[in-house]
């Protein structure tokens, strides 16, 4: 237990937000009466609450925080640049440095043929961008009928109304975010849950071509693009087989239709390439990010822009789309130095060459656990199933995630942060985590599976459904 600084009482911190503070993705009832963990600060991977446990943050805050907490270069950066030039828009014909050195570094790392990027607050908010854009696009170009995005059930694109309508998460489109016209879902490439008795790779395949079939029946001339992760994130962690992306790049280029690939979690290094466009081979002609831009030292997005579809617009006169800080001073200063620790510190190299094959090497190991179905990884983001019956691949009996809830509150009273999505657990951890932390990591997650699967055993629910 560390020493942490004066604040109010845990009990009346938690009173407090219970009172005023609407959470996220919560139930607010549930959340009143457990109470909302409290964290303080944080150094390195490690994050501490308001009573002192120090807890081992497999998740990179929220996919985020690459080059970890406690970086006093993006201080000083943000602190720079606030005594400089605090604010100002991008709107009328203005703009300011670090939105310029940002635009230009960005196209640097970039694929060879992206090299515009237009900037947003987040990356639900670039993939509003991203709709109105390719619809605009596609009229700039005399084809206005092609205004079709096609995404998939289980994908995560934000929750913003349109970027929720991407989102293929029922539950969000059930609570005020119908999904707006013009948005098509196809089935996700989710072997584990969906293979049945396929091979991945004929699988693989199969969940391709039903983009091919969606453009079939929807018309190509009424199609503008399709979006879709690398690896899905929020869905948890579903690493696509290996046929999946070079087949929707293939249908892609034959129906002449726009690839927006949502770097949001994947991008700056996450799969052990700068973009996990570059790990999965595929050529997008956008690129949505965010998150690890700044490492969630403060909020940016963008949407990185194919030469084509720039030149185009540029041609067609005004875009009338914009955010009020889009590309933000203070932020835009703060992802450049951020982008330099991870350039200067060779942390996508690490990741590809070091911690990545270290984590993975350790994380099939929790294969032999009784509880584990499946355990992935693809560079610094693994998944493991959790299963009743390893062949089968079987579902628990009872309500789904119940079995994932009880693992994730083992990992927090055992000082690790490993999200649950449904009956699987995952995590994202920082670029600068070592093989000694990954070991800690590992011992963690296998206590809670152990404890997990003691609890199950005895309340008689280690069942298949």
């Amino acid at each position: 237990m560390s020493a942490i600084t004066n604040h109010m009482p845990t009990k009346e911190l938690q009173a407090l937000d219970a009172a005023h503070h609407i959470h996220p993705f919560t139930d607010s009832k549930e959340l009143t009466a457990a109470g909302a963990r409290i964290i303080t600060r944080a150094k390195g991977v490690t994050i501490t609450d308001s009573e002192g446990h120090d807890i081992l943050d497999a998740m990179s805050g929220l996919w985020c925080v690459g080059v970890g907490y406690g970086r006093q270069e993006l201080v000083d950066a943000a602190a720079r640049q606030m005594q400089e030039l605090p604010f100002y828009n991008t709107f009328f014909m203005t703009s300011h440095v670090p939105a310029i050195a940002l635009s230009a570094k960005l196209a640097e790392l970039a694929p060879d043929n992206i090299n515009h990027v237009f900037f947003t607050g987040s990356g639900s908010e670039a993939n509003d961008t991203n709709i109105r854009l390719v619809r605009h696009y596609w009229a700039a170009k005399g084809k206005p009928t092609k205004t079709t995005l096609i995404a998939r059930k289980n994908g995560y694109h934000g929750s913003t109304l349109g970027g929720g309508s991407l989102g293929g998460m029922a539950p969000m489109h059930t609570q005020g975010c119908p999904v707006i016209p013009g948005i098509h879902h196809i089935d996700q490439p989710h072997w584990w849950a969906e293979g049945g008795d396929m091979t991945p790779e004929a699988f693989g395949l199969e969940r391709a071509r039903q983009l091919e079939a969606a453009i079939l029946e929807l018309g190509e001339d009424n199609v503008a693009a399709f979006i879709g992760e690398p690896v899905q994130g929020a869905g948890g962690v579903i690493i696509p087989p290996s046929t999946y992306w070079p087949e929707i790049q293939r249908i892609c280029d034959k129906y002449e239709i726009l690839l927006i690939a949502d770097e949001v979690i994947t991008g700056f290094g996450r799969t052990g390439n700068w973009f996990g466009s570059q790990t999965f081979g595929i050529r997008p002609d956008i690129i949505t990010i965010a998150k690890t831009l700044t490492s969630g030292y403060i909020p940016m997005g963008g949407s990185l822009v194919s030469d084509e579809i720039a030149n185009t617009l540029a041609e067609a006169g005004d875009f009338n789309h914009g955010y009020t800080y889009s590309g933000h001073p203070v932020a835009a200063a703060v992802a450049l130095e951020n982008l330099r620790i991870i350039e200067e510190e060779q942390l996508v190299e690490r990741v590809r060459e070091d911690v990545g094959p270290y984590l993975a090497a350790k994380w099939k190991t929790l294969l032999d656990h009784p509880l584990v179905g499946e355990a992935n990884s693809v560079g610094l983001m693994a998944t493991l199933a959790l299963t009743p019956d390893k062949a089968s691949r079987a579902k628990f009996k009872g309500p789904e995630g119940a079995v994932g809830l009880r693992c994730r509150t083992r990992c927090f009273a055992n000082g690790l942060v490993m999200r649950h999505v449904g009956d699987r657990m995952i995590i994202a951890p920082p670029f600068v985590i070592t093989h000694a932390e990954i070991d800690t990591l590992i011992t963690r997650a296998r206590k809670s599976l152990d404890e997990t699967y003691e609890s199950l055993i005895k309340d008689g629910l280690f069942v298949s459904a």
